[in-house]
């Protein structure tokens, strides 16, 4: 029943036979196995991918309840009901758990010894009772699902550069003035940037001058000079404090995005679990409230002399925030 499962929420044998880490025929064997045992056919195969009868579906819902019950009696015979110890399985965003997810992790895993992490970073949406996950973090509106949902905070989209580029190529000062400026852009996301402007939403795209694969690599060729980037406030805030990059257009942010901690509920849960989102949660709310303030961490200092980085717009430093006006 598990090599069954584990084919199916795969799409083929030799995709659930890496999953498995088994050998092809040996895959290919237990579900025909498993079919002459119940004298019936739950796969349909073909060349590219397999399909479930119907009798298989039926089976199927069946089989993840009964899986999902043998988990439970393992983890209770073990005492992981009882005592926060075992793999603890987590999901998080590629970007989202490098930057706020896993310090936290690491840190709750110096209290716990007992625990050990396993986590899958990608950027695509997991079921987690499919693959196995403890928890997960989610970005943005969640989808409508029977998971269990924990609200963390919000996180911003912010418009920035670094204050070398901003002085050689000026200060945008509405959408309208991207198309004068060279952009950073991360190839997973729309080339052209959405802000708000009184209640309505507007879109505008910079010259694109460099794209990556990675938001991390687009950051960093902002902070190198090369144009203005969009990226999520907590990727850049540590940027902003250290005067590295300069966030712009700040008045026409979008609203920010909720960040949700999400679980599913089966019985009881397990004391690892149980344990890292009583441990997480008042950690993780705290982080996103200092990494939704730019300004949270800049520190006080006398302000220099204007520096003129293109007319009319004058770019003025004060408290190592980045103020603008007009000559």
């Amino acid at each position: 029943m598990q090599v069954l499962l584990a084919v199916v929420d795969a799409g083929s044998l030799s995709a659930g036979a890496r999953k498995l880490n088994a050998p092809l025929p040996s895959v290919s064997r237990k579900v025909a196995d498993l079919e002459r045992h119940l004298g019936t056919r739950l796969l349909i195969r073909t060349s590219r991918n397999i399909q479930l009868t119907d009798a298989g579906r039926d089976f199927i819902e069946a089989t993840r309840q009964i899986i999902a019950q043998l988990n439970e009696a393992e983890l209770r015979a073990s005492g992981e009901y009882e005592v926060p110890r075992g793999e603890l399985s987590i999901t998080t965003p590629m970007a989202f758990g490098r930057e706020v997810v896993l310090p936290l992790a690491y840190e709750f895993l110096n209290d716990y010894p007992e625990i050990n992490l396993r986590c899958l970073s990608v950027d695509r949406p997991v079921q987690l009772l499919e693959e196995r996950i403890d928890v997960g973090f989610r970005l943005g509106e969640l989808a409508d699902s029977s998971l269990y949902a924990t609200k963390l905070g919000d996180f911003s989209w912010v418009t920035c550069a670094s204050p070398a580029y901003l002085e050689r190529k000026g200060v945008p000062l509405s959408p309208d003035d991207l198309t004068q400026h060279d952009g950073v852009v991360y190839d997973h996301l729309p080339n052209v940037w959405t802000y708000q402007q009184n209640g309505r939403r507007i879109e505008a795209a910079p010259r694109i001058r460099v794209c990556t694969s990675t938001s991390t690599t687009s950051v960093r060729a902002a902070v190198q000079g090369m144009g203005l980037v969009r990226a999520a406030s907590y990727q850049v805030a540590p940027k902003i404090w250290s005067g590295e990059l300069v966030s712009v257009l700040d008045a026409y942010n979008l609203a920010p995005k909720p960040v949700h901690l999400v679980y599913a509920r089966q019985g009881l849960l397990p004391a690892k679990v149980r344990a890292f989102i009583d441990w997480m949660t008042p950690r993780m709310r705290s982080a996103m409230v200092e990494l939704l303030d730019l300004r949270a961490r800049l520190p006080a200092a006398e302000t220099p002399a204007p520096l003129v980085v293109a007319e009319p717009v004058r770019i003025a430093a004060r408290d190592r925030a980045i103020r603008l006006e007009r000559d």
